[in-house]
């Protein structure tokens, strides 16, 4: 896409410089006005063959032969230049591009992610059902056209390098997942996005443990082995099996199936500022429970006290069947 935006910018500066020149050359030459030089200038160069202002001097004719002549090479360069691209299908991959460039810019508060592999796609379908914006990177031209078909906006290029979450729109973006299945490369990506966007909150995937601290230092907020993970579910389905099967059947995700939700203190109406969870009342309204609080310092408070302050940067956890979560949404 690189070559042919330069070949296009080339295209355009050519064609510019010779409409200047032809202007320039007939108002010195032939004493034309600007309107006069610039009319002569464009039928000359398209060739159209209507009659000059005025009679030629036999410098208005030596510059005119020069300006066809230029005006014909650069013609041949642009139409060769568009039928290679467009007979090989690049045109139109690059409008459809340009197209995509142009939605990401428009983007703010959006997630990036880094890879379309099983972890990536299943943090794709994971946003998809609370209809976050996100936009995924990746490298590999098959699945860059598969993601493309379901009409989700895509970025093809490495992810470690600056210019592709720059295009990817990393300096307005507020997550940021990379799920690369190299080590290495998801370090580089947090490496990246760290120094691009010190504020928006990355994940990162790992394969090794010995990964985990580099990927924390190098700036990653949280950091998931999902082997580690699947691992530990399956050592827990013969330890606490009833627990795991419970927690098994809780979701997040959908409108119409989750049992569980976040609720963030900022959002809540101002009277609710301040006061205790008794207060908010969730049982009696909605039928949900609070199971978990958040406070500014991001400490987790498991089966919180009714008598906890509802302050300012602090998060919700609750937990209830699926209309009564539906209810709760309505009310908040």
């Amino acid at each position: 896409m690189r070559v042919l935006d330069s070949k296009i910018n080339r295209i355009v500066f050519l064609i510019l410089s010779v409409l200047a020149t032809g202007t320039i050359g007939y108002m010195v030459l032939s004493k034309y006005s600007f309107v006069d030089a610039l009319y002569m200038t464009v039928i000359t160069v398209t060739t159209v063959g209507f009659s000059e202002v005025k009679p030629f001097t036999p410098q208005d004719k030596i510059f005119t032969i020069f300006l066809i002549l230029t005006s014909i090479f650069i013609l041949g360069y642009a139409v060769s230049t568009f039928s290679e691209y467009l007979v090989s299908g690049k045109l139109f991959d690059y409008f459809k591009h340009r197209t995509v460039e142009k939605k990401i810019t428009k983007l703010q508060g959006h997630s990036i992610v880094c890879g379309y592999g099983r972890n990536g796609r299943q943090a794709i379908i994971k946003l998809m059902n609370y209809n976050k914006d996100f936009v995924v990177v990746e490298r590999d031209k098959e699945l860059v056209e598969e993601i493309e078909s379901t009409g989700h906006l895509c970025i093809q290029g490495d992810a470690t390098l600056d210019e592709t979450l720059i295009a990817a729109g990393i300096l307005e973006a507020d997550n940021l997942i990379t799920a690369l299945p190299s080590d290495a490369n998801n370090l580089f990506v947090v490496l990246s996005a760290r120094q691009l966007n010190g504020k928006m909150k990355i994940i990162s995937r790992a394969s090794n443990e010995s990964s985990y601290s580099k990927l924390k230092i190098a700036g990653a907020d949280n950091v998931i082995m999902p082997d580690k993970l699947g691992g530990d579910h399956m050592a827990s389905l013969v330890t606490t099996p009833d627990v795991i099967e419970f927690v098994d059947r809780l979701t997040v995700e959908g409108e119409t199936t989750a049992n569980l939700e976040e609720i963030i203190v900022d959002d809540l109406p101002k009277k609710y500022r301040g006061k205790t969870i008794l207060d908010l009342d969730l049982r009696k309204k909605t039928g949900c429970t609070v199971i978990g609080f958040r406070n500014p310092d991001k400490d987790y408070i498991i089966n919180p006290e009714a008598s906890t302050v509802l302050v300012d940067s602090a998060h919700l956890i609750v937990l209830g069947r699926p209309e009564q979560i539906i209810k709760l949404r309505e009310l908040f």
